[in-house]
């Protein structure tokens, strides 16, 4: 029930509270900590992205208000150790939004979302150099990302300093570049070590192109992965509909199908 005259906000930071409460809190809210909660907030986020994938708006709602309980849960933790508490979390969101959007909130002009792009990364990395805690461009590129959206930043970051082909093609040339080299890995059978690296240089090298056409690689993975389930899916229902099992399927009865679940998605 909520509180006669209490915003949602502040009865969310009431419940955290008290759930956090020593003497009549809950034993399991009582005996986490940062790194414990951490997996549980990329968690709350993936599912925030997978109801905007299904346009599931509901859904988004409560992903939402779960993912905004992680904020919470860490600021009140926070608060307990004298770190800093929900409002010095809003306040400084409030402040860098301000800071960084100077064509909202003062006088700078941009002409588009391409100039504002470049002009915010421009502001992160003055902070970066203020603050005095950074060497490199890429220091502050999070090692617990998803490894396309770090390869993503990573790129775009040393893309905006000047490390960049002029165009697409330069970024396409490199994947055939690398898939040479890969190749050749494959085929000496003393790099056998150097396969997966060579993988990882190719992964590296799509992330590139699909930069330069402005495709989120992870995004891009997660549509191809669906496409993927949905038509394996078809191949089982086609196959158990059949009395068969895939087992009992050689290689080109299996493509068949596949074809085939490509043109049924493709018509509905």
């Amino acid at each position: 029930m909520s509180a006669p005259g209490k915003s949602a906000i502040d009865e969310l930071l009431a419940i955290m509270a008290q759930l956090r409460d020593p003497a009549r809190g809950c034993p399991w809210d009582l005996e986490q900590n940062f790194a414990t909660i951490a997996p549980y907030t990329i968690e709350e986020a993936y599912e925030v992205a997978d109801a905007i994938e299904q346009r599931d708006y509901p859904k988004l709602r409560d992903e939402l208000g779960d993912l905004l309980f992680q904020v919470v849960f860490h600021a009140q933790m926070a608060r307990e150790a004298g770190h800093f508490d929900f409002d010095a979390v809003a306040r400084s969101s409030c402040d860098k939004m301000q800071r960084r959007h100077p064509h909202v909130f003062g006088d700078v002009l941009v002409a588009d979302a391409e100039q504002q792009t470049r002009a915010w990364e421009t502001h992160k990395a003055r902070e970066r150099e203020a603050s005095g805690s950074a060497t490199s461009l890429l220091d502050d590129v999070p090692l617990g990302l998803p490894a396309l959206t770090r390869a993503a930043k990573l790129g775009r970051r040393a893309s905006n300093s000047g490390f960049d082909w002029p165009d697409w093609r330069g970024a396409r040339a490199k994947i055939a570049e690398e898939l040479d080299e890969l190749d050749r890995a494959i085929e000496d059978p003393r790099a056998a070590e150097q396969i997966a690296a060579e993988m990882g240089d190719v992964l590296f090298a799509l992330v590139n192109l699909a930069r330069h056409f402005k495709v989120d690689p992870e995004a891009a993975l997660r549509a191809t992965n669906e496409r993927f389930s949905q038509r394996f899916r078809y191949i089982e229902e086609q196959v158990r509909a059949s009395g068969r099992s895939i087992q009992d399927l050689d290689l080109d009865a299996l493509d068949a199908l596949w074809n085939e679940a490509k043109k049924v998605a493709k018509d509905q």
